[in-house]
């Protein structure tokens, strides 16, 4: 059996005091490589998984510098492109910081390849990024089909893990009453959400897209109301959870 430190993983970026992807002050590793092509993503930049550029025992020394900062709540989050693509080294990771008592936070489209239940051992909080709840819905809009989604978040629902949802809205395909209780019928399905979170699709990728070359295919989508977003959280989202 390999020892962990001869794994290696293709890393995008580090953010090393992020705030917004879980709780407290966190260290965000941003893992190249997805399957899904979401429409309205903003990381296009990480589609493609490219060579291994870092080791489990680099990430950890890496990381314990920022441990005072986490303080009680916060920790690291994996985050991408999707992190569940580098399953065995995730594992191993999530091992190693287990060891120094760091909270672990997976930020996921839960379209990985499989090991769920080994990696979630070691997760405190998953955010599980929502992207539509019909087949063909999600299929047209992340040109990918919906099983392991699906497969990944009966995992999920088994293993007891605080769970926060973030639901992309984008005009014209979410904004409405239909998808909204679809959405809510939905999450009624999953125990231990902790948090709901609505993002108003934005356009700040759309640089990213002329520079790599690469079709945008919401280009001329205009982004989403903000205000309107919240609007739709109030009514629908505020009335049905206790969060």
């Amino acid at each position: 059996m390999k020892s962990y430190k001869n794994l290696s993983a293709s890393v995008n970026s580090i953010e090393s005091f992020g705030l917004v992807d879980g709780p407290g002050i966190r260290v965000v590793l941003f893992f190249n490589g997805c399957s899904l092509r979401c429409k309205f993503c903003h990381n296009p930049e990480m589609f493609n998984m490219q060579e291994s550029n870092t080791t489990v025992e680099e990430l950890v020394e890496k990381i314990k510098r920022y441990k005072p900062y986490f303080k009680r709540n916060g920790g690291v989050t994996y985050s991408g492109g999707e992190p569940l693509l580098q399953a065995d080294f995730l594992i191993e990771l999530s091992k190693a910081l287990k060891n120094e008592n760091i909270h672990i936070a997976l930020d996921t489209a839960g379209v990985g390849i499989g090991k769920y239940e080994e990696i979630l051992k070691y997760v405190d909080l998953v955010i599980l990024d929502i992207k539509h709840l019909t087949k063909t819905g999600y299929e047209n809009l992340v040109s990918h089909p919906m099983d392991e989604f699906l497969n990944f978040v009966e995992v999920l629902k088994k293993n007891n893990k605080d769970i926060w949802i973030r639901q992309v809205v984008v005009p014209g395909i979410h904004d409405n009453s239909e998808y909204m209780n679809m959405l809510i019928c939905y999450l009624k399905t999953i125990p231990n959400i902790k948090r709901i979170e609505f993002l108003p699709f934005h356009k700040m990728g759309d640089e990213k897209y002329i520079k790599l070359g690469i079709p945008n295919p919401l280009k001329d989508v205009m982004a989403m109301d903000p205000q309107k977003c919240q609007e739709l959280y109030d009514k629908y989202i505020k009335p049905n959870f206790d969060l």
